[in-house]
């Protein structure tokens, strides 16, 4: 069980999406295992989904407000409500946009065995489940943003959303746009 190399913005394997998950063997509880550590590692990380490691598979592992998930082919089945509030990504350290998600999601996925099973939860945790099922399907935080700006953690610095979502679909930035 090794720690992985989180990849950053700009990686298009953060813009692909990931294919279910059809065999449950020792390679994946292994991968699940690796992901799980490079999570705890990571500081301030409440989640990680598999593409964040450059593994194209719907895997997720959450670590956050003390309950521990792993995910296998998870899926939102039913949402309501409504919250707005800053969020961060481990692909993006250090900067937190405004994001408006469901207060309210139900989600049904298998665990490392392939077992299934129905979660629900509200909340941060519902934000979080979004989060990374939206990491699955290359969609990015910025790409939900209410704002036009990131902010720094801890600084007075702004980002343009439009330049993050720039360097996240690998375009160039000019002189002329930063």
């Amino acid at each position: 069980m090794s720690k992985l190399k989180i990849v950053s913005f700009g990686d298009p394997v953060l813009r692909q999406n990931a294919k279910p998950v059809t065999v449950f063997h020792g390679k994946l509880h292994t991968l699940i295992n690796s992901m799980a550590k490079t999570l705890k590692s990571s500081s301030n990380g409440a989640a990680i989904a598999a593409n964040q490691i450059s593994v194209l598979k719907r895997i997720i592992v959450i670590d956050y407000d003390k309950e521990y998930f792993e995910l296998i082919n998870p899926e939102i089945i039913a949402s309501e409500g409504e919250q707005t509030d800053y969020e961060g990504c481990l692909s993006l350290p250090g900067y937190f946009g405004l994001v408006k998600r469901y207060d309210y999601v139900k989600v049904k996925f298998q665990n490392r065995d392939g077992e299934e099973f129905i979660v629900e939860r509200t909340d941060r945790l519902a934000r979080c489940f979004q989060h990374e099922i939206d990491h699955l399907d290359g969609i990015l935080f910025v790409d939900r943003m209410t704002e036009e700006f990131l902010v720094g953690d801890g600084n007075d610095s702004k980002i343009r959303r439009q330049d993050v979502i720039d360097i996240a679909d690998g375009k160039i930035l000019t002189e002329s746009k930063r």
